[in-house]
């Protein structure tokens, strides 16, 4: 990667009046705004379908793109929706989202619009239609029929379904598409949507010099199609139900570890098929963005596989993942894996290795650096380049929330290495990071707008209440970008002499100033 920088933050949080960011007007001011910063990446969340606690990590398919993010003003523009259909909407949060409410409105919407589609309006949108189904028909045709399935069967999980259904008998699978032949219509038509607007979004960023990284999360739902349509795939019991599940052994935070409940691969199945669903999952991701983080890397390696009939992941155990092999068939089919790997957590030499092995740079977070002494490895000074350091993630606090939350010992560490009080520690992280030796550095948007934990976005292990922070229009103003461009080009992230922004080496003017002055003249 060349010596670089971006911003974390998922489109959901984008403003907008239908209660969710979405691919419309503002998320293309979003690109714009990037440009004014000098930002050369923006990193989202999985952009798949949102499953169990809204979570986008817990998706009904590892393919399909998420529906909510459709921009119905842009359906409006096509003529499949009217303008009462968009100016008319509930009283919608500006500053969250209400999933359930969102889902109910957008999900209507979408059936009128498709409804218009299929009485003929758009009519140069046909044939792009016909074209994407057959061309996506390895994953959309069971993921189109899996969403009919469970729109008819009252959103229950496919276990529960008719056993010719769930264990996916021929002739029942024949008689379900023929009587739910318009629904599985529909959600194909709805997966075109979403991809035919985020490819203009991808196209939009990529001519102006933005990449985008997206995240690939190792596991998968249980309840989603991809299981539900490759149960060989995974260690499964003969219903369907879960044998083993993944989770997090013991450790210095919690005594019973983590219990997350996604299946686990049965490898050896993979093996045999060369990894085929796997590859065919990141060439799928890799249409949609230009990098991709790995969630969880070490899993490759070994993942900690618990009992499915287990209350805690305290009786979990280590079981062995396929290593270089399936990077191996990846690169085979693929060619350069354009991959970041997430190596947080409990990491092993052999997982090191692995990274080291496959020359794919890992993840330094700031936050992680000041809670022992000087041989932290998320210090900046012990660094190489090959890495990518953020301030925090979006599962942690915000750097202001997470200040504020330390001990005095620890804030005295925070202190003492930055040579700073910490009044001003989101920008003192921003500053950190984008001075390190990391190739890459990737700021969180909440903390380029020194916000608070009131903008947290995920808390792992709460269950409910995550995702749902959004930024307000104003928020996101010229004066930010340009501080933030300033303090990028001089630690290097971008050329010096771009005065795209107005400023250079020889027209200084401080962020800190650029921001105060910006904020002051939105008042």
């Amino acid at each position: 990667m060349p010596r670089a920088s971006g911003v974390l933050v998922h489109p959901t949080s984008f403003p907008g009046r239908h209660g969710i960011g979405d691919i419309g007007d503002a998320a293309f001011r979003f690109i714009d705004w990037l440009v004014i910063a000098g930002q050369r990446f923006w990193q989202v969340l999985p952009l798949n379908p949102i499953g169990a606690g809204n979570s986008p990590y817990a998706s009904p398919s590892a393919f399909a793109a998420n529906p909510l993010l459709i921009s119905l003003d842009w359906l409006a523009g096509d003529g499949l929706l009217t303008p009462a259909d968009v100016d008319e909407h509930p009283p919608f949060s500006s500053h969250e989202v209400d999933f359930a409410a969102v889902a109910a409105f957008k999900n209507d919407r979408l059936r009128r619009a498709f409804a218009a589609f299929s009485a003929g309006h758009s009519p140069d949108r046909h044939a792009a239609f016909d074209a994407f189904a057959e061309r996506h028909a390895h994953w959309l045709a069971d993921y189109a029929l899996f969403e009919a399935l469970k729109d008819e069967h009252g959103g229950r999980s496919w276990t529960t379904w008719e056993p010719g259904l769930a264990h996916r008998e021929p002739a029942a699978l024949d008689q379900a598409r023929a009587e739910l032949a318009d629904d599985i219509r529909f959600h194909q038509w709805v997966q075109f949507q979403v991809r035919r607007q985020w490819d203009e979004l991808h196209r939009y960023a990529n001519e102006r010099d933005v990449r985008i990284i997206g995240d690939l999360p190792i596991f998968v739902a249980h309840d989603s199609a991809d299981v539900w349509a490759h149960q060989d795939l995974f260690r499964l019991d003969p219903e369907g139900d879960s044998l083993v599940v993944a989770g997090v052994p013991p450790d210095a935070f919690t005594d019973q570890g983590q219990l997350w409940g996604n299946p686990m691969y049965d490898w050896s199945a993979n093996r045999r098929t060369g990894y085929a669903w796997w590859i065919d999952r990141v060439r799928a991701t890799l249409e949609m963005v230009d990098l991709v983080r790995i969630d969880h890397f070490r899993g490759f390696l070994a993942a900690w596989g618990v009992p499915a009939d287990s209350h805690t992941a305290a009786t979990g155990r280590w079981v062995r993942g396929p290593g270089e092999e399936i990077f191996d068939a990846m690169r085979s089919a693929l060619g350069a894996l354009p991959f970041i790997v997430e190596d947080l957590g409990l990491i092993t030499p052999d997982v090191v290795k692995l990274r080291v092995d496959l020359g794919l740079p890992g993840m330094k977070v700031l936050q992680f650096a000041f809670d022992t002494g000087p041989d932290n490895a998320y210090l900046p000074h012990n660094y190489e380049r090959d890495c990518v350091v953020y301030p925090a993630t979006h599962d942690n606090q915000t750097t202001i929330g997470w200040f504020q939350t330390r001990s005095e010992w620890e804030r005295h560490n925070v202190q003492r290495y930055l040579g700073r009080d910490g009044s001003d520690i989101a920008w003192d992280f921003i500053r950190l990071a984008l001075a390190s030796v990391a190739d890459l550095a990737v700021l969180p948007l909440q903390d380029i707008m020194r916000l608070g934990d009131e903008a947290r976005m995920n808390t792992p292990g709460r269950a409910e209440g995550n995702w749902t922070w959004r930024y307000q229009a104003h928020q996101l103003h010229q004066g930010l970008g340009a501080g933030l461009g300033d303090l990028t080009a001089t630690y290097g992230r971008r050329s010096p002499l771009d005065r795209s922004v107005g400023v250079s080496p020889f027209d200084y003017t401080s962020p800190d100033s650029a921001y105060r002055m910006a904020e002051s003249d939105a008042s």
